[in-house]
């Protein structure tokens, strides 16, 4: 978890907590395919659903270990991070608020 010199300072939260987070969120979209397979197992299998959907949990798991140990997935989603955090702080509206907020039509 290399900074370089043009990289604000990140707080341990946001290193430890923060980006991580943005990592598992965007891994399940980049592993949606896995996810709906498991899901949908899951929802056929009932009780059963630790035995019938062991290989559907095995590739869904194996899919998104893949992207937490990335540290270019890492780079990607701190760089993402710290991009949001600036737009914050010169904007004082969280991504969230402004995503949701763009006007659908003129």
């Amino acid at each position: 978890m290399e900074t370089s010199k043009d990289e604000p300072h990140l707080r341990h939260v946001e290193l430890d907590v923060l980006i991580p987070k943005m990592m598992r969120e965007k891994a399940k979209e980049r592993c949606a395919q896995h996810v709906n397979a498991f899901t949908a197992c899951c929802k056929d299998s009932g009780f059963l659903m630790p035995f019938k959907c062991r290989e559907e949990n095995a590739t869904l798991k194996e899919c998104l270990t893949r992207h937490y140990k990335d540290p270019e997935f890492f780079q990607e989603c701190k760089q993402e991070y710290i991009q949001e955090k600036l737009e914050y702080e010169q904007t004082g509206i969280p991504s969230k608020s402004r995503k949701q907020k763009l006007p659908t039509s003129m």
